[in-house]
């Protein structure tokens, strides 16, 4: 019987309620009981004495039987003057709460609301917190991982922007501005790279031998481009139609207006003649010579009659004189006698077709190059020896080292033309458009990079919102556990009291 005395009462949490009623601890009917008590406290609340302890009790928490029974206890010694010699309190406030013990204590009732509320708070409560708990910590995890891609994305973007300026040789600080100045330094670098051509003379000589060799002593001239170049550098286009230098290239003015535009404009005008087919016809130094923006429409007109077969129209007083000078400018096409005009007046290098023409005859050379140190490198039979035996001395003197230092050259000169910044240059001198698109893919970029920026920030006051939210729960759900604790053991006590002081033991409430 001792030891039937010790067993425990093992009693599934979530199954507690259920057990109560089926051993008739409780009502089935405590429902209503409880709310007929919620009432009652409800309205006994409303005058209560001055007492911390009892203003605790009432503070942000469930008002449960326990606390009836502590309220009761505070008030003997507070409305201690109502007690009569009966020992009864006329007290109405005693009165109140002692009726308020007395429904919770009919048919167990607040055995089965204690039940309740412990049910609730260990099924759903408590759990409800820890998960917004944990849902806090992904979150901050998340908006953590996403600042981090954020600040890499922007940094990846302002890398992305400064490399594309360092292609194209800006420093970004104000990047259409430092565009258009590039036009400026382009005379100069093409230059540098003509005079680089000067180097290649032995190279050339040792083509139009081997050209002159092979081919039966042929006179054409091998590279002729290059060979201009290579004795008289980047000249104009003129000089190089000609072969005589001008006495006069009329392009200065042209730039100097265009660097006194207002609106930071560049007007194209000849510089981008290589990419479209100008007509000869166009007389590109009239308006640039006079300084007017009038423009003599009727001598063009008279020109254009002239070639169409109507020259005898009278514009005028019909002198001859007039009719002659008209056949000068426009006849002629082109500028007077030793005056580099228009089209003429660009480089060599500035133009699309001799600049291609300039690419390649340099790569016609490298690859003859090429050729001659694999022909040189293989084992020589007798075809070829006997062959080269009637060479020319350049021929039979070359050396593998020697080729490989021209070729060298050649790849230099190749590289500096085809490089990318030389490319954008080109494109830039070709259409003013291009600046504009360029300008404003690198300030996409530069957006691109603000934009991550921002939303870092906001990835930011998220993160910090959240370890707000958390640092608000904790202490939540710290006392909603300790409370849940104190019920847990006094539900367990009051069922030991029922059953002899056997140990009761409510399972499944792990907090």
């Amino acid at each position: 019987m001792q030891d039937y005395q010790n067993l425990p009462i093992d009693v599934q949490t979530s199954k507690l309620l259920d057990w109560l009623v089926d051993r008739r601890h409780c009502s089935l009917k405590w429902r209503g009981q409880v709310r007929t008590v919620r009432e009652k406290i409800a309205m006994a609340i409303q005058d209560m004495p001055e007492n911390e302890e009892i203003k605790k009790l009432l503070a942000g928490s469930y008002i449960h039987y326990f606390h009836c029974l502590r309220i009761v206890e505070i008030l003997k010694g507070t409305e201690s003057s109502t007690k009569n010699i009966f020992g009864r309190y006329s007290s109405q406030r005693m009165k109140d709460w002692q009726e308020i013990v007395s429904l919770y204590e009919k048919d167990n009732t607040y055995l089965a609301e204690l039940a309740s509320l412990l049910v609730r708070n260990v099924s759903y409560e408590i759990p409800s917190l820890k998960k917004q708990i944990s849902k806090c910590h992904q979150l901050q995890q998340e908006y953590s991982r996403k600042e981090e891609e954020c600040q890499l994305g922007a940094t990846e973007m302002r890398e992305r922007f400064y490399s594309s300026c360092k292609q194209y040789g800006i420093t970004g600080d104000d990047v259409r501005r430092e565009l258009l100045a590039l036009v400026k330094d382009l005379p100069s670098h093409l230059d540098e790279i003509g005079a680089g051509a000067k180097g290649l003379s032995e190279a050339i000589d040792l083509y139009q031998a081997c050209v002159q060799f092979v081919c039966d002593s042929s006179t054409e001239q091998v590279v002729p481009l290059l060979r201009h170049m290579q004795t008289r550098g980047n000249t104009t286009i003129y000089e190089w139609r000609r072969g005589v230098k001008p006495a006069l290239v009329e392009r200065t003015k042209m730039e100097e207006a265009k660097e006194s535009t207002d609106q930071e404009a560049i007007d194209w005008g000849d510089l981008g003649a290589e990419s479209v087919s100008v007509p000869e016809t166009v007389d590109y130094g009239i308006s640039v010579e006079e300084g007017s923006e009038e423009i003599d429409w009727g001598i063009s007109l008279e020109s254009n009659a002239q070639e169409n077969g109507t020259a005898g129209i009278d514009e005028g007083d019909g002198s001859v004189a007039d009719t002659a000078q008209i056949v000068v400018l426009d006849a002629g096409s082109e500028a007077p006698e030793g005056i580099a005009r228009g089209p003429d007046a660009l480089s060599l290098l500035e133009t699309l077709e001799t600049r291609n023409q300039f690419i390649d005859e340099l790569m016609e050379l490298e690859v003859f190059l090429s050729q001659r140190i694999v022909e040189m490198s293989e084992e020589a039979d007798i075809l070829s020896v006997s062959q080269f035996q009637l060479a020319p001395p350049i021929l039979q003197d070359q050396t593998k080292e020697k080729l490989e230092a021209m070729i060298a050259t050649l790849q230099d000169l190749i590289g500096r033309m085809t490089s990318l910044r030389m490319q954008h240059l080109f494109m830039i001198l070709a259409s003013p458009r291009y600046v504009d698109r360029v300008t404003e893919l690198l300030r996409q970029k530069l957006k691109q990079a603000d934009l991550l920026l921002l939303k870092k920030d906001l990835m930011i006051q998220k993160r910090q919102d959240t370890l707000e939210e958390q640092a608000a729960l904790e202490p939540k759900l710290d006392l909603l556990v300790q409370k849940t604790k104190e019920l847990q053991k006094l539900i367990e006590a009051d069922i030991s009291k029922r059953y002899n002081g056997r140990p009761v033991n409510l399972m499944g409430a792990s907090l």
